[in-house]
């Protein structure tokens, strides 16, 4: 009976090698034909199959620390140039990015091979049109080459998407950083739920220092200097440049993810741990008062008649809030106080962009210097309120409460004709009227403002 059963055993092994032999030939050439084998000897020198789980045997999201001489894979390549606000590459497969050189590498298969994308510069900052902001950033360099270019050898292998960045441009100042930084990286890197890596170039440590609780929350790794960094690190997926949409706001119908600017506030609101969701009206009967932050500036769109102003806002029925710059430095502080106030009234200029941080249903309130500035005043700080399921109001100065008749008889044309200004270009308009008067309000008239506000928000 046992020696049955060898000699069964014996036919059934001779049979399966008989079928072994038959199938070899096909599965050479399966082999040949398919990227079987390379990723295969990918996976072998990284050190762990594609099967099996990354997130225990990676740390910091580093597959390996030591020269690695993966396959080279054919990548794919899309870029965009055709938006007003930024240009942006996204390449897929073997990515090979040069921090010293600002160099990204990709190989590009031979039938998606364009001899006009060989070599792509751009600045991966979300303000292209703006010659003196781009003039701040670093050039990078993605090459798309087809197959056979040249690779340097990766040092580090990530197993996570990159995103390359600038914290340059005008960085100085929140509405800058919020609106060409923030909300771009957002639209680039969220939907990777933490799980990237950025890679900034024109690394500010103020910026990142400052806004490390955004950065902390897009990415569970640190933001990495780019301009420092001597390795070549290699990745599966990059983006070179940010998607953005417009100042301060989000476009849902140009967003490939579908994200709105509720979104992105329900993201900040989480980030800062902000406890009011929305707005609970004040009832007059209740003895409460609706709570007003009063972001006051310095130096320039300044309110000579600050104390006044202060007075007249309290007089109308609001519990003021007074904050100065030393105040808003404290960015993580700061946002809290916004969230716990039902307006914020700022003169034209970046403290209007706290109201990321206020309730949903609280009130915008924009003091418009003098100079037919209105649209871009709105523009700016006005047209986005809605998105982000807030009101808006505004008080517009006059010709007699500006500090420019200090500097200009009154017969001029910054006072007759402030188009004629603004038609001399850009530099004279701003110069102007945004960085060359302060405001002195004409209380009775400024009073009337806050009245019709104070109805607006307040119940019987």
């Amino acid at each position: 009976m046992i020696m049955r059963r060898r000699h069964e055993s014996s036919r059934k092994y001779e049979s399966a090698a008989a079928v072994l032999w038959l199938l070899l030939p096909l599965l050479v050439l399966v082999a040949l034909n398919t990227n079987f084998l390379p990723q295969l000897a990918r996976y072998w020198i990284v050190g762990s199959p594609p099967w099996a789980a990354s997130r225990d045997r990676i740390t910091n999201n580093v597959a390996a620390t030591r020269d690695v001489a993966a396959p080279i894979i054919s990548s794919k390549l899309t870029c965009n140039f055709t938006t007003f606000r930024s240009n942006t590459c996204t390449m897929e497969g073997d990515v090979r990015i040069d921090g010293k050189s600002a160099t990204v590498y990709v190989i590009v298969s031979s039938s998606t091979y364009r001899p006009e994308n060989s070599t792509i510069k751009l600045h991966p900052y979300a303000r292209k049109w703006e010659e003196n902001a781009m003039s701040l950033v670093r050039e990078v360099t993605p090459p798309a080459g087809a197959s056979g270019i040249s690779l340097p050898p990766c040092s580090v292998r990530h197993d996570v998407p990159a995103v390359v960045f600038s914290t340059g441009g005008y960085n100085w100042n929140i509405f800058h950083v919020m609106s060409d930084i923030v909300i771009p990286l957002y639209l680039t890197a969220r939907q990777y739920n933490g799980r990237v890596q950025l890679l900034a170039t024109d690394y500010e440590p103020s910026v990142v220092a400052r806004y490390k609780a955004i950065l902390d929350a897009l990415s569970i790794y640190p933001v990495l200097d780019l301009d420092a960094d001597t390795t070549v690190r290699c990745f599966p997926l990059a983006h070179v440049g940010l998607e953005s949409h417009r100042e301060l706001s989000i476009d849902p119908a140009l967003s490939p993810n579908g994200y709105n600017m509720m979104n992105f506030l329900d993201f900040i609101r989480s980030t800062y741990s902000l406890q009011r969701p929305r707005v609970t009206p004040v009832s007059k009967s209740s003895g409460q008062k609706p709570r007003l932050v009063m972001i006051l500036r310095r130096h320039i769109r300044e309110l000579t008649n600050e104390a006044d102003a202060i007075a007249a806002v309290m007089d109308a029925g609001f519990e003021v809030v007074a904050a100065g710059p030393e105040d808003v430095s404290d960015l993580e502080r700061f946002a809290g106080v916004v969230n716990s106030c039902d307006v914020l009234l700022c003169v034209h200029g970046s403290g209007l962009t706290n109201m990321l941080f206020l309730p949903r249903n609280a009130t915008v309130a924009q003091i418009i210097p003098w100079g037919e500035l209105k649209w871009p005043c709105r523009h700016s700080y006005g047209e986005q309120v809605p998105d982000m399921g807030l009101w808006y109001a505004e008080y517009e100065a006059t010709v007699e409460e500006t500090t420019l008749a200090e500097r200009y008889p009154r017969d001029h044309a910054v006072f007759t004709d402030p188009l004629s200004i603004h038609r001399q270009g850009y530099d004279k308009g701003w110069d102007i009227f945004i960085n060359g008067q302060n405001v002195t309000l004409d209380l009775n008239r400024f009073r009337g403002f806050l009245q019709q506000l104070y109805q607006s928000i307040v119940t019987e």
